[in-house]
């Protein structure tokens, strides 16, 4: 059982009158962890007491801010397993993928306190007596609110690289894994100066004082509904909202290809993480030329998976976050049997405790079915007949979203039309996942805005200050 507490202006245990939150495993529905909930005035206070400090960590040399993420990195490194056990505890994901998430958030802190001190501005050419440069300077003061599907990796994304570039930081993890938050933020805080780095806990309604609140940057990663709520507030304050909101990214799968692998790809992208992944396969547009064995290879895979709580060892799908969650997975695979669609494996609430849901594989779909069109964040994959390439590219970039896309083609013109026609923010060929370290991308339409990843982040928590100096009288220096 984890008691959680907030930190605010270097001080923990602050705050948190506003009640108290209990999250339970969704394996078993056990209580993991109580929660303080902050009150709209001890936001205020605590972004108050942010902006004290945030000329003071502005003015750090850009080496000592680096050097202080690198001691924080070595902290969340010598915490993994604790953060790990607290990931699974709280949110299911299986916890050799939970220590993957650590794994590559001590990563990322690593990548942004090298990257950090070599970025600057750049010279202009202006008159022979005056000198002119552009220079990026912190915005100031930071609210970071993360998700609960891949909790450390993310926050140490978003808490880095404001930290690094010189910005004070509100943190406030999902009220689903709030544990994690506090385990990952005590960590950071023990190698960085007290009160750059604050911890804030509760519901929704934590996370929209924050965003109305007196705060340069509003950074948010979770679901569309919320992110258009933040930029709506954002708008109203002057805040700058780095937004990666949902997703309903699509799979095609090319004629040529050898469907037993692409069924192995699609499996990867649906299931993986119980399809509580950002990037996740939601939606599936396959070859009539290859579609039956396609199909039949997706079923043996997801009837294979080893399904149990995520402690256990060598589970591969665990459960999904919540009931109420589960809820929403099951009632569309259920409206889209009921519009004509065909379950051929999973589909079903099992008996039992927790919040687990079989890896589902549903046939006859319609590109217009709500399974198809809507983000559906659970293990379930929808398949969709089409009858050429054209077709299956036309349907994958019919969508209110923008986040990313996977083509399996054996062609490679068909390769090369497919990320220059797909109007989304990452395009995979031939991989569901992967791609070269500090790869960035801009998700699109209802996705989000701006830079969520790599050394462009760094960028989006900067402004770029032109300056120009000029000798007296048009003399000289």
């Amino acid at each position: 059982m984890y008691t959680v507490s907030q930190l605010i202006g270097g001080v923990w245990g602050a705050g948190g009158t506003g009640g108290e939150l209990v999250v339970r495993d969704p394996a078993d529905g056990s209580p993991v962890s109580t929660v303080p909930v902050a009150t709209a005035d001890e936001v205020g206070k605590a972004v108050e007491a942010a902006r004290g400090m945030a000329a003071d960590w502005a003015a750090t040399a850009p080496a000592e801010r680096a050097a202080a993420l690198h001691r924080a990195a070595d902290a969340v490194e010598a915490t993994t397993e604790e953060l790990a056990a607290a990931v699974t505890a709280e949110m299911g994901k299986p916890l050799a993928d939970a220590r993957g998430g650590v794994e590559a958030g001590v990563g990322t802190l690593r990548q942004y306190a090298e990257l950090a001190p070599l970025r600057g501005g750049r010279t202009l050419l202006g008159g022979a007596d005056a000198i002119d440069f552009m220079t990026p300077q912190p915005r100031g003061v930071v609210a970071a609110i993360t998700p609960w599907n891949d909790p450390v990796a993310v926050a140490c994304g978003l808490l880095g690289a404001a930290l690094v570039t010189g910005n004070v930081v509100l943190h406030k993890p999902s009220e689903r894994t709030p544990a994690t938050g506090w385990l990952l933020a005590r960590a950071l805080d023990s190698a960085l100066p007290p009160g750059v780095l604050s911890l804030l806990t509760g519901g929704g309604e934590v996370g929209a004082a924050l965003a109305a609140g007196d705060v340069d940057v509003v950074a948010h990663v979770g679901s569309t509904a919320t992110g258009r709520s933040i930029a709506a507030a954002a708008a109203r304050t002057g805040a700058k909202a780095l937004l990666e909101n949902g997703g309903s990214d699509p799979l095609v799968v090319d004629a040529g290809v050898d469907p037993i692998w692409a069924a192995e790809q699609a499996a990867l992208g649906s299931f993986a993480n119980a399809g509580q992944i950002c990037v996740a396969v939601e939606r599936i547009y396959v070859h009539r030329d290859v579609a039956e064995d396609f199909a039949d290879a997706l079923v043996r895979r997801a009837e294979a998976l080893r399904t149990g709580p995520g402690r256990a060892p060598g589970t591969e799908l665990g459960p999904l976050v919540d009931r109420r969650h589960r809820d929403h997975v099951h009632g569309q695979v259920t409206a889209a049997v009921a519009d004509g669609a065909r379950v051929r494996t999973g589909g079903a609430l099992p008996d039992g405790p927790g919040a687990f849901y079989p890896a589902t594989v549903v046939t006859d779909c319609r590109h217009d079915m709500a399974l198809v069109r809507e983000e559906t964040f659970g293990p379930v994959a929808p398949v969709v007949v089409v009858d050429s390439f054209s077709e299956a590219l036309r349907c994958a970039a019919d969508s209110p979203y923008g986040l990313a896309a996977t083509v399996l083609t054996a062609s490679m013109s068909h390769a090369h039309r497919a990320w220059r026609e797909l109007p989304v923010g990452t395009v995979k060929v031939n991989a569901v996942f992967g791609g070269a370290p500090g790869g960035a991308a801009q998700p699109r339409r209802a996705s989000g805005q701006g830079f969520g990843y790599g050394p462009e982040l760094l960028d989006e928590f900067t402004a770029t200050k032109a300056v120009h100096l000029q000798a007296p009288g048009g003399g000289h220096w």
